[in-house]
C-alpha cells in the first residue's frame, strides 16, 4: 500500500488535458466559453452546477432549465500543451488562451453566455 506522501507525488505528477472549452446551447448556438486545468473534470463540474442550479452564469442557468441538458453540448475549443518543465504558469498561459478565444469568437449577448469585460 502507498503512503499518502507516494500518492500525492504520482498526483503531482499526472498530466491532465488543460484548455478553452465550450458549451454550446443546440437551440440557439449560443456559447459559454472558459478554461480549465483539467478539461475532464471541468465539464463533469459545470454539469453539477447546472442541475442543482447553482451554475455562476445566470444567462447560461436560465437557458439549461429552460431547454434541459440534451439540448446543450460540451466541446474543447484548444487544448494547452504541458512542457515537462515545472515553471510554467499554465493558470496565467490558459486565462490569455481563454481571452484570445473570447476575442475571436465574441459570445457576448445575442451569441453567447459570457460577459464582455471592458478595458
Amino acid at each position: 500500500m502507498k503512503t499518502r506522501k507516494e500518492l500525492k507525488k504520482e498526483y503531482k505528477q499526472m498530466k491532465f488535458k488543460m484548455g478553452v472549452f465550450q458549451i454550446r446551447n443546440t437551440v440557439n448556438n449560443k456559447v459559454f466559453i472558459d478554461s480549465s486545468t483539467d478539461l475532464v473534470a471541468i465539464w463533469n463540474r459545470q454539469r453539477m452546477e447546472l442541475n442543482f442550479g447553482s451554475h455562476p452564469n445566470l444567462a447560461l442557468q436560465k437557458e439549461w432549465k429552460t431547454f434541459g441538458e440534451d439540448k446543450f453540448v460540451y466541446e474543447i475549443v484548444a487544448e494547452l500543451e504541458q512542457k515537462s518543465d515545472e515553471t510554467t504558469d499554465y493558470k496565467k498561459e490558459l486565462k490569455a488562451l481563454k481571452e484570445m478565444y473570447l476575442e475571436k469568437l465574441q459570445p457576448f449577448a445575442d451569441k453567447g453566455y459570457n460577459r464582455e469585460i471592458t478595458k
